[in-house]
């Protein structure tokens, strides 16, 4: 940790010195002035929010297509990454568009984390013996362990909700090709909350209070945008469903997979059947080839005698005389 501590030192110094500020001089309470911290950080990321948004937009848009690629190379994973990272070149959309507005905010969490663990050493005492370290009166001490008051398993709890609402409104806005990583990213955003938890209850108090900030924001950016951000008209797009009739969109679509299969299958069979003729003709062909070089070389079969005349011991000729003569053969 002290190495990482270290590589954060150009972040730890100057976010120290912006909540000394706050507090000083705007004259906000230390946990308010972390508030405000989120407020700006979230503000400078705004562009790259915006960024990630039209990104989702696209890949809503392509989702089709990429539903069709991952049909076609479904037994060769390797040939499908291929072709889906040269579907994405060709539409120059980035998957990784959505991780943006989070990777600036990881040095900054870590930061905070090592700003809090030493406040009261390097801040509190040194400058302001007498600052009060609580937060809108429920919270006493914003450099506490979690579970060292009731306050901390409120702001945990708090934190589950927006950490699930955040994870389900981004799991929205993000497009899955097929049903089964739509499931997984769901599992995901369900699970992670709980995840973190033995993790969390670590924490200070304070970092609590900024990551159930930055939650609550990421929730409403996520409301916002929906409605001030809408989607591009690209002239493909399929009608908008309403909640009335997305039961029934879905039976329709999976009647529409259904007769899919059904056509695939009905081809499969006729291809069978035809490929099955030809090959009974090119047969037929073949014996009526092999007779008719047969009867060219003068080996034709000869005609097989009556097997009834033959057991009669009496040929064809002799009974032909006999009826001439009136006599009945014998």
């Amino acid at each position: 940790m002290g190495l990482i501590g270290g590589l954060l030192s150009p972040i730890e110094d100057p976010l120290e010195d912006l909540l000394v500020w706050l507090h000083e001089t705007i004259g906000l309470s230390w946990g308010w002035a972390i508030v405000v911290i989120v407020v700006l950080v979230r503000i400078l990321l705004v562009p790259l929010a915006v960024k990630q948004i039209r990104s989702m937009q696209r890949l809503q848009r392509y989702a089709p297509q990429l539903k069709a690629l991952q049909k076609k190379y479904k037994g060769d994973k390797q040939k499908l990454n291929e072709e889906v990272m040269k579907f994405y070149r060709e539409k120059k959309v980035n998957p990784a568009a959505s991780c943006l507005p989070i990777l600036p905010q990881i040095p900054i969490f870590i930061a905070l984390f090592f700003v809090l663990r030493e406040f009261d050493e390097d801040v509190i005492d040194p400058r302001f013996p007498d600052s009060d370290l609580s937060f809108v009166r429920i919270v006493p001490d914003i450099t506490a362990k979690l579970l060292d008051h009731w306050s901390g398993v409120l702001l945990l709890v708090i934190y589950v909700i927006s950490q699930l609402a955040s994870g389900l409104l981004a799991l929205r806005a993000t497009p899955a090709t097929d049903a089964r990583q739509a499931r997984l990213q769901k599992i995901m955003f369900m699970v992670l909350p709980f995840v973190i938890i033995p993790f969390a209850i670590r924490f200070p108090v304070g970092l609590m209070i900024y990551w159930v900030t930055t939650n609550l924001w990421t929730a409403g950016q996520g409301i916002t945008t929906r409605r001030f951000i809408p989607r591009p008209d690209y002239g493909d797009a399929p009608p908008k469903r309403s909640s009335r009739t997305a039961a029934a969109s879905d039976e329709d679509d999976e009647d529409d997979e259904i007769d899919e299969i059904d056509d695939l299958e009905e081809a499969e069979d006729k291809a069978a059947a035809e490929k099955q003729r030809k090959k009974d003709k090119a047969a037929k062909a073949k014996a009526k080839s092999k007779a008719k070089a047969a009867t060219k070389s003068g080996s034709a079969p000869k005609k097989r005698r009556d097997p009834s005349a033959v057991q009669s011991g009496t040929s064809s000729g002799q009974v032909k005389r006999r009826k001439k003569k009136g006599g009945r053969p014998r």
